[in-house]
C-alpha cells in the first residue's frame, strides 16, 4: 500500500513523465544512430562494389559480375540488420496502433529481403566457390 501511495505521489509531481522523456529521447537518438550506421555501411558497400567494378572492366575479363555482386549483397545484408534493429528501437517508442503496425511491416519487408537476399549470396558463394576448384582443375 505503501508503494503504490509512493507511485501515486511520484506521477502527480510529474517526475513519472520526465524519466518517461527522457527514456523516449535517448531511444530515438539511438535509433537515429543505428539507421546512421546502415546508410553508412550501404555507402561503404556502394564504394567498394563500384572500385571492383572498375577494376572488372580494367582487367578485360568476362562479364561476370559475382564478385561485385557479392560484395553488394554482402553489405546490403548488414546494413538490413542495422534498419531492423532500428525498427525494433522504433516499436519501443511508437505511440499508436497505427504507427507499430506500420513499424511491423517494414520490419517483416526488411526481414523478408535480408532472408532472401542472405539465400542467393550463399548460393552465389558456392557456385564461385565451385567455378575456382573447376579452374584449379584444369
Amino acid at each position: 500500500m505503501f508503494l503504490q501511495e509512493k507511485l501515486k505521489i511520484t506521477a502527480e509531481t510529474g517526475a513519472y513523465q520526465t524519466v518517461e522523456s527522457a527514456i523516449v529521447a535517448a531511444a530515438q537518438w539511438l535509433k537515429l544512430g543505428v539507421e546512421a550506421v546502415g546508410a553508412l555501411v550501404i555507402a561503404a558497400g556502394v564504394v567498394m562494389a563500384i572500385y571492383q567494378l572498375v577494376a572488372h572492366f580494367s582487367d578485360e575479363q568476362p562479364s561476370n559480375f559475382n564478385r561485385v555482386r557479392l560484395t553488394l549483397g554482402k553489405y546490403l545484408t548488414l546494413a538490413l540488420e542495422f534498419q531492423v534493429g532500428a525498427d525494433i528501437l522504433s516499436t519501443a517508442i511508437a505511440p499508436s496502433w497505427e504507427q507499430i503496425g506500420k513499424l511491423a511491416a517494414v520490419a517483416a519487408i526488411r526481414t523478408l529481403l535480408n532472408y532472401f537476399l542472405t539465400k542467393e549470396l550463399i548460393e552465389e558463394q558456392k557456385r564461385e566457390q565451385q567455378s575456382e576448384i573447376d579452374k584449379n582443375e584444369i
